[in-house]
């Protein structure tokens, strides 16, 4: 049985339809990039994943059962913008979902508890490349070294699967090269299956064991909310070629003048 499962997933706001007719199976440690034109529901598909939207019509299973509808430990998520604490250190960023876990109201732990979190809060951030900025506040880290850590809170509790949404995409080129190198050494050491995405098909291509495109292959210029994007590609990463790259490019680019 596959890990996740998308059986003939919809999602609709209202007239507005986003998602439509997914269907795809995902195995466990497979490393998924996403791509398509902006606006094309590839944040809103994380969303789903993630559980804080609901599938309007389908399923989205995870080993065979609804996947839970709220966030939970199965899955870690970085975002774009540093989803970080401005007010923390990098060890305190780290720490806050476990304390939050043992401590809704508090958020604060005390004793042995404290010092374990902190202690494995530590070998996480030794594992990303952060274990010299120990106790720097986030403006006092460089937008790579922010991205470190927003990866590090992710994975604190060692989730299954890790959701990255355009997690590269405000970097250099020369920190994203490093950003990659980081996340497929975690993705290989940790057994993670992952969902990537990106609007870089270049770095879909170098990153993914498969890259799936979300595109509208149906378009109404007078409606163009009427219809919804489709997983249209589904691509097992070495075996694409210049002719695929340069049709899947083009196609975007359409898309993204009709809808936009």
């Amino acid at each position: 049985m596959a890990m996740i499962e998308l059986k003939n997933l919809w999602k609709e706001y209202g007239n507005d339809v986003v998602l439509e007719r997914l269907n795809a199976k995902v195995e466990a440690r497979e490393f998924v990039t996403v791509v398509g034109a902006s606006g094309c529901g590839k944040t809103t598909f994380l969303k789903l994943m993630l559980g804080i939207e609901d599938p309007t019509r389908g399923e989205l299973l995870l080993d065979g059962e609804p996947i839970p509808g709220e966030p939970d430990e199965t899955r870690g998520i970085v975002f774009q913008r540093y989803s970080v604490m401005p007010h923390l250190d990098a060890v305190g960023n780290v720490m806050l979902a476990g304390e939050l876990e043992a401590s809704r109201w508090l958020g604060r732990v005390f004793g042995n508890r404290r010092r374990k979190l902190r202690d494995d809060a530590i070998a996480m951030l030794e594992e990303v490349g952060l274990g010299h900025a120990l106790d720097k506040y986030p403006h006092e880290l460089s937008g790579g070294m922010q991205q470190r850590l927003a990866i590090a809170q992710a994975l604190i509790k060692r989730p299954r699967i890790l959701l990255l949404d355009e997690p590269f995409g405000a970097l250099d080129p020369g920190i994203r090269k490093d950003m990659h190198e980081l996340v497929l050494r975690l993705w290989k050491e940790q057994n993670l299956t992952v969902f990537m995405i990106t609007h870089d098909i270049e770095e879909g291509f170098f990153l993914g064991t498969r890259l799936w495109v979300l595109d509208k292959d149906r378009l109404d210029p007078q409606a163009p909310q009427a219809y919804g994007a489709r997983i249209t590609f589904d691509l097992p990463v070495g075996r694409e070629d210049q002719k695929t790259y340069e049709s899947i490019s083009s196609r975007l680019d359409t898309t993204a003048r009709a809808i936009g």
